[in-house]
């Protein structure tokens, strides 16, 4: 009984100290706040489509747990921007705790309507601010976001919630595909550089038609989007050389949607560029491709002139840079890097010329299965049958083709007497080295053999700037200085940046340069 006496009372004189405990009022803020930044940078977004979210945190660093008795947008309800305060979102609250010697989060987004501006031209600088307190206590924080103006291409949406989706033709029969996207109207076939375009699913090329691209133009693909080129269609990139490497004007770029940097460099936040069978005179020049799942995509065709790709450069491709199945490809000055499985595959056979390129892969983000270059013969279904077909050519011109594995080419060959198997490299720095664990024999891998290999560097360093930052210029210790085969740099006289390299060729897609002068 004394114990159950003893144990009220001290209950009781709990919960009446607690209940006089000062640590619990909470006095008006001062206009003392601290802040982790004094402006907020939301990036760059396209109009209507909403940023990343992003935060600021707030100190009380005195000795006295405060109240903030309003924190707003300046704007109020009519502002473009978004705040969340202890997990409530709104534009304005009142009476906002905050411990001693504590903080917390702000979290701000915005979505903005470019066409609420007046007369904007190309962009929009929009600001605001967060307003903590008022009068002489108020403290503020800006916020400033780069709104631009963008030409958007997206798939009907029918009054069932039903995405539209692609219907291919192919051979004259009808497919119905659950490839969400739509064809390209006959206005739509010449994409400019007045404004950036904005593309939700695939945008196909209809069958004989022409997408043309012009020079400057930024295609942006949101996730799980791209551009489809069907049957007897074509696509023309026209981009062109630029003085400034920085901004790259006359370049045709294609990448994602997310402008905010920490995206610049992240693959697999779209699609592919399709080049479906019987799609034909597929042209790039001067062209950027990054951050795709598959860079492009080619299929069929192979002894046709399918796909040119010209200074053309592909980057960080979670799975293939370009992937060709049986079709025909020619390249010069291609520059490909960073893909989560090849940087270059030709496979189930097919027509390649490629010259003065570098095909690289420095993929370090995960395991991959592949080299930088494959070539095989071949496919396999579900159940491992072989599907066999016949490689034309696959030739390989004063190329490097190297990376942070080895080896870093295959030639895969299912033998068999009704399908052709032909291949050479020429004048290429190439890395492939025979370890205990690695034993590639075989005739194609008899480097002796001068109808598959001539005048090859094996395991030699290429010298790249920077491969991890997609820089593969070579500098002045590179094993590619002069190396090339004077009939094929006649063939292509300028390197990708324009530099002449008739008369002393380097490998690869670049002339050779000091890295300590150049700009």
């Amino acid at each position: 009984m004394k114990r159950i006496i003893y144990f009220t009372s001290c209950l009781i004189f709990l919960l009446l100290w607690s209940s006089c405990r000062k640590d619990f009022d909470f006095a008006p803020s001062t206009g003392q706040l601290t802040f982790s930044k004094d402006t907020v940078y939301l990036d760059t977004v396209f109009t209507n489509i909403g940023s990343s979210t992003y935060n600021l945190k707030v100190y009380n660093n005195s000795n006295k747990d405060i109240v903030i008795p309003t924190l707003q947008l300046a704007r109020g309800e009519a502002s473009g921007y978004r705040l969340n305060v202890d997990g409530l979102s709104g534009k304005s609250f009142q009476n906002v705790e905050l411990l001693a010697k504590d903080s917390m989060y702000v979290f701000i987004e915005t979505t903005i309507d470019y066409n609420n501006f007046a007369n904007p031209e190309g962009t929009y600088l929009y600001t605001d601010k967060i307003e903590f307190d008022a009068g002489s206590n108020q403290q503020t924080i800006e916020l400033v976001t780069l709104v631009k103006d963008a030409t958007f291409i997206y798939p009907s949406k029918g009054d069932d919630g039903l995405i539209e989706t692609l219907t291919i033709n192919v051979n004259g029969k009808t497919i119905e595909t659950d490839i969400q996207g739509r064809y390209l109207t006959e206005n739509e076939l010449t994409f400019t550089n007045n404004k950036p375009y904005v593309i939700y699913g695939y945008a196909a090329v209809p069958n004989n038609q022409t997408l043309t691209i012009n020079a400057g133009a930024r295609l942006h693909f949101h996730a799980n989007s791209g551009l489809f080129v069907s049957e007897g269609a074509s696509l023309q990139v026209n981009g062109a050389y630029s003085n400034n490497r920085e901004t790259l004007d006359n370049e045709v770029i294609f990448e994602g949607d997310r402008l905010e940097p920490d995206f610049s460099d992240i693959p697999g936040q779209w699609g592919t560029i399709w080049l479906f069978n019987d799609s034909k005179n597929n042209q790039f020049n001067y062209t950027t491709i990054k951050n795709a799942t598959i860079g492009i995509l080619s299929e069929g065709n192979p002894n046709d002139n399918k796909l040119q790709l010209n200074n053309t450069q592909i980057y960080n491709s979670s799975n293939f840079g370009v992937f060709g199945r049986n079709t025909s490809i020619t390249a010069t000055n291609m520059v490909i890097n960073n893909s989560g499985q090849s940087s270059f595959a030709a496979t189930l056979g097919g027509k390649y010329n490629v010259t003065h390129s570098t095909i690289a892969n420095y993929w370090n983000t995960s395991f991959r299965q592949y080299p930088a270059l494959l070539i095989n013969n071949f496919e396999l279904d579900e159940e491992n049958t072989a599907y066999l077909a016949d490689l034309v050519e696959a030739n390989f011109n004063n190329c490097i083709i190297f990376g942070n594995d080895n080896p870093e080419f295959i030639v895969d060959e299912i033998e068999d007497e009704a399908v052709s198997f032909n291949f050479k490299f020429t004048n290429c720095l190439a890395r492939f080295q025979k370890t205990s664990s690695n034993t590639f024999d075989g005739p194609n891998y008899n480097f002796d053999d001068a109808t598959h290999y001539e005048n090859m560097i094996f395991n030699d360093t290429p010298d790249f700037k920077n491969a991890d930052q997609n820089a593969l210029i070579t500098g002045e210790n590179s094993a590619a200085i002069d190396q090339g085969n004077s009939t094929f740099a006649n063939q292509v006289p300028l390197d990708i940046l324009q530099v002449n390299r008739t008369t002393t060729p380097d490998l690869g897609a670049y002339q050779h340069t000091s890295f300590d002068t150049e700009d």
